[in-house]
């Protein structure tokens, strides 16, 4: 039945304000501000006895023999590269569909980041991946995006024949599961944010996993002065000499006011975020088979899921709406009381600090500075992942039948409706956002 959508004057499928639990994230209780409140009254923020507590529950409910905490996501996934033994002339590849905490500081150790096509989820593409891999490569940067696990059998399989190493980027999926495992347990180190946007929220933090001693130690050493001495670097002879200095030369150390509201955060991540999933899949369960949208989500009964589901997003498929761009889409959305805006992080390969930014005025861009190839000629080729359209969708935290239903028919409305936007419409439009900037 044809209904007057709400950006042409029709009334909103969405008119009046939903209640604040349905959306609100973190939950914070009173649990949580005493412990806060502890910190505070204490003086405590630089110690590190909390903070030593929670990588303890941290690397045990992962699964894994170590965890570092930093003091943001970006921390932690740098120390990943020193641990590793990134250097000058190395390459590492990454999905060029990701936030820049993903790579951009490979140029920080003289390493060239080498862009990987991303798939209908918005994934890692494996049959893309040997393309992108020379005798220079060093390790892949692996990033479940948007809560969706990577197809990590695959991944893993071209890793060991190649004999390269693996470093999850965990930022958006604590706690997803891929075939049964945790997601950060699969390659050799992992690491991620825990800041306040996250589906696990903290205030501003990282933390680092893995099993490998070396690794551990390496990490370590290169952001906690405090910590790189003989209690804790045991394994590691060519550190020694190091000692009491960072040998990154910054400070990563957490603030143990987040480490404490990560602690309260944790005893309850699983049953919280058991809720969302459940409110996730009746959204993308009503919305089955609606043109021109797809939902992101795995099949659950493979034995994976999508943990707390950050920041959800759906395929936008404009040829089965008559070519209306995604812009105009989630335009329309907006206006039935949908917050719902188009893209995601814009594609890496195409921003001008992978062409020309020159970190150590060495004379030429920094990511190609110390490689003897220009890494840049191969952006050209993930021109595909420029085309794969995505839109955000609600993120309910709470399992609310009647709610759910109200934003699944703003869309249905939307959709039923969609030769009421096609005039005037940009068609080339359909290019991702986010802070501001477009995909070029």
């Amino acid at each position: 039945m044809s209904e007057k959508l709400a950006l042409l004057g029709g009334k909103p499928a969405i008119d009046e304000k939903p209640y604040e639990e349905l959306f609100k994230w973190p939950i914070i209780t009173a649990e949580d501000e005493a412990a806060a409140m502890d910190v505070i009254r204490k003086n405590s923020f630089s110690a590190t006895d909390i903070t030593e507590k929670f990588q303890d529950e941290f690397a045990e409910w992962m699964g894994r023999k170590y965890a570092i905490a930093y003091c943001n996501g970006t921390a932690s996934l740098t120390a990943a590269m020193f641990a590793i033994g990134l250097g000058k002339g190395d390459e590492i590849i990454c999905p060029t569909k990701t936030y820049w905490g993903s790579v951009s500081q490979a140029i920080n150790f003289g390493a060239s980041a080498v862009f990987c096509n991303i798939d209908n989820n918005l994934s890692m593409d494996p049959a893309d991946l040997e393309r992108c891999i020379t005798p220079k490569t060093k390790a892949i940067m692996v990033v479940h995006y948007y809560s969706y696990p990577c197809d990590m059998d695959k991944i893993m399989e071209i890793a060991n024949k190649h004999n390269l190493i693996v470093i999850e980027d965990v930022s958006h999926a604590q706690g997803v599961v891929y075939k049964g495992k945790k997601v950060g347990t699969f390659g050799h180190i992992a690491a991620m944010s825990l800041m306040s946007g996250k589906a696990f929220a903290a205030g501003e933090l990282g933390i680092l996993v893995t099993d490998d001693t070396k690794l551990y130690e390496r990490a370590m050493a290169f952001g906690h002065y405090e910590r790189n001495n003989e209690n804790y670097i045991k394994e590691s002879d060519d550190l020694k000499d190091y000692f009491h200095i960072a040998l990154g030369g910054i400070k990563g150390r957490a603030n143990q006011l987040c480490a404490a509201l990560a602690r309260g955060q944790l005893k309850y991540y699983d049953e919280r975020t058991a809720e969302i999933r459940k409110a996730m899949n009746y959204f993308w369960d009503l919305l089955e088979g609606v043109p021109g949208i797809r939902s992101i989500r795995v099949n659950e009964e493979e034995g994976s899921h999508m943990g707390g589901w950050y920041s959800p997003h759906g395929i936008y498929i404009p040829e089965e709406l008559g070519g209306l761009s995604v812009k105009k889409f989630c335009e329309a959305l907006r206006a039935e009381g949908v917050e719902a805006w188009e893209g995601g992080n814009f594609c890496l390969h195409t921003h001008k600090f992978f062409k020309t930014f020159d970190f150590d005025h060495s004379g030429a861009p920094s990511r190609i500075a110390y490689n003897d190839r220009d890494v840049r000629l191969d952006d050209d080729k993930c021109k595909p992942s420029e085309s794969i359209y995505c839109y955000s969708v609600p993120w309910f935290k709470k399992f609310d039948k009647e709610w759910i239903e109200k934003y699944a028919n703003a869309f249905k409305k939307v959709v039923d409706n969609y030769e009421q936007l096609l005039e005037g419409d940009e068609k080339g439009a359909q290019g991702g956002r986010w802070y501001g900037m477009e995909n070029a």
